[in-house]
């Protein structure tokens, strides 16, 4: 699918991350693909800054991650970076602070993500992956999390994702061997919801984000915020924000332009508001 309506191109990291938007989606390219786009430090804090502007680009209403090079979405961490910056407890837990904005922004967006993974999602790329909304894959693509190969403890909120996405058992599996599945057991056990050819990977992804950037956002906003809320524990639910965002909804513009376009019979052009 071409990219005819899209903006200029912005680059962070080094050229290694990349933000372009066309027709109210933004998309963020992991750009290393000389190391399969393994994720260095500064890498990850690109990334936060690609993410934080396209969530203040009024314009944009839906946002994709993808890879380039067609060889892996992220194929991990960067770990020629380890001997400095993770050869130990404290160094780790430094690492993990430097990269915890960056996966606190992604896990709290408040726009749709989705992750568009062709070959390689490993290790700090199903971290990625799984703090997406959504997960669409092309057919070669592998996924896995070599942790105990690396001894590596894999911290608290990438296996409670992992858990939540695919149960306890295949996350067990998952770590303790540190296998990698292909595309269709992904889609089988629930970790990536579409498997599409290669070569359409692209237009679908694409499609999808653009029926997203279609409708209303403040109903997929309710959607996204109350299914958070669905997986915390009873204890910690937020059911006043769930009230509030379903109130916005019906009090919005954009749901007296959803009823008039429905009797109209056309489609809807929704503000947001």
């Amino acid at each position: 699918m071409s990219d005819m309506s899209s903006t200029t191109e912005t680059a962070y990291a080094d050229s290694k991350i990349l933000k372009h938007t066309t027709s109210g989606v933004g998309v963020i390219t992991f750009n290393n693909p000389d190391k399969r786009n393994a994720m260095s430090l500064e890498m990850w804090e690109g990334f936060g800054e690609a993410l934080t502007s396209l969530r203040d680009d009024e314009t944009v209403r839906v946002v994709i991650l993808r890879g380039a090079g067609g060889k892996a979405f992220v194929s991990g961490a960067d770990i020629s970076q380890f001997e400095k910056v993770r050869h130990n407890a404290a160094a780790s837990e430094e690492y993990a602070k430097r990269s915890a904005a960056q996966r606190a922004l992604l896990a709290d967006y408040p726009k749709p993500t989705i992750a568009c993974i062709q070959g390689f999602c490993l290790g700090g790329g199903m971290q990625v992956a799984m703090l997406a909304d959504i997960r669409i894959a092309s057919h070669d693509s592998q996924f896995g999390i070599p942790a105990a190969r690396l001894g590596i403890a894999y911290g608290y909120d990438g296996l409670r994702h992992l858990v939540s996405l695919v149960g306890p058992s295949w996350a067990r599996l998952l770590m303790y061997t540190g296998m990698r599945i292909d595309s269709s057991e992904a889609l089988r056990i629930g970790l990536v919801e579409r498997v599409i050819p290669d070569d359409q990977l692209w237009g679908e992804t694409m499609g999808i984000a653009q029926t997203i950037s279609e409708n209303a956002p403040l109903a997929i906003r309710a959607a996204k915020i109350t299914i958070a809320q669905v997986l915390k524990d009873e204890s910690q639910r937020d059911m006043d924000t769930i009230k509030a965002i379903g109130n916005a909804c019906m009090d919005s513009q954009d749901f007296r332009e959803g009823r008039q376009a429905f009797m109209e019979k056309r489609r809807p052009k929704f503000q947001g508001r």
